[in-house]
C-alpha cells in the first residue's frame, strides 16, 4: 500500500476542556439504547460457537476491518480464542476466510456488542482497538470512544486494553478519560514502531511517514509498557 495518507488535522491542539465533565456525566448514567437485532444475533452466534472451543481465554479485536490483525492475534495466541468485530460487511468478507480455528468473526455494532459482553460476564483477557476513527473536529468529542456513554462498558471488559492511533492527542485524551473513570494513574502514550504492520491502516500510515502511538492500560498492574 502506497503512502498517500494525509496526517490528522484538527482545530483542537490540546485535550478537550469538556472531557472531564463528559466522562463524569457518563460515569453516573446508563446508556439504554435498544440493541439492534442483527447485533444480538451476531452475539448469540459467537456465544454458541465459543461453547465448542473450550474454556480458553478470550481476546477482542474491535474494529477489525479485513481481519488482518485478528489473524495475527489468532496465530500468535493459539491458546486463546480471538473474536474480531466490525460493522462493515464488505471489509469482513476477507476476514471470514481464515485458516485459524481459534478465530471468530462477528459483523456487529461495536458499542452494542460490548454491552452484551459486559452483561454476559465474559472474561476477556486482552482487548485491542487499532486505529479507531479519531473524529478530529473539536465539536465531535462525544463521538470519540472516550467521550461516548459506552466508554465505561469498554473499560470494564478486560484488565488489558491496547489502543493505537496516528493522532497523539486522541490517545492523550483517552488516557485522561481512563484516569477520570477509574481514579487511577493514566496509561502512558508512547511512540510505537511495529516490527511489521498488522492492519492496512497501520501499513498505510507507516508508508506515509506518520508517527504511530500506542496506549496500553493494565487495570491491575503498574503504569508500564511490556
Amino acid at each position: 500500500m502506497h503512502g498517500n495518507s494525509a496526517p490528522v488535522t484538527s482545530n483542537q491542539s490540546r485535550p478537550h476542556e469538556d472531557l472531564p465533565e463528559v466522562v463524569r456525566l457518563h460515569l453516573n448514567s446508563t446508556w439504554r439504547r435498544p440493541v439492534p437485532q442483527h447485533t444480538l444475533r451476531a452475539f448469540e452466534t459467537v456465544e454458541s460457537r465459543l461453547c465448542c472451543l473450550g474454556h480458553r481465554p478470550l481476546i477482542l479485536d474491535s474494529g477489525c476491518g479485513t481481519g488482518e490483525s485478528s489473524r495475527f492475534l489468532a496465530r500468535t495466541h493459539p491458546d486463546h480464542v480471538v473474536i474480531g468485530i466490525d460493522k462493515s460487511e464488505s471489509r469482513l468478507r476477507r476476514a471470514r476466510t481464515s485458516e485459524y480455528e481459534n478465530l471468530l468473526i462477528a459483523r456487529a455494532d461495536l458499542f452494542d456488542f460490548w454491552r452484551l459482553i459486559s452483561a454476559a460476564g465474559w472474561q476477556v483477557s486482552e482487548h485491542y482497538l487499532l486505529y479507531p476513527n479519531p473524529w478530529p473536529k473539536k465539536k465531535d468529542l462525544r463521538k470519540r470512544l472516550h467521550g461516548h456513554p459506552v466508554f465505561k462498558n469498554l473499560v470494564s471488559l478486560s484488565p488489558f486494553l491496547e489502543v493505537r492511533s496516528n493522532w497523539k492527542l486522541y490517545l492523550q485524551e483517552f488516557s485522561l478519560a481512563l484516569h477520570l473513570l477509574t481514579g487511577g494513574r493514566r496509561a502512558p502514550v508512547r511512540v510505537y514502531l511495529p516490527d511489521a504492520p498488522i492492519t492496512p491502516f497501520e501499513r498505510k500510515y507507516l508508508n506515509s511517514g506518520h508517527t504511530l502511538y500506542r496506549l496500553q492500560y493494565r487495570a491491575n498492574g503498574p503504569e508500564t509498557v511490556a
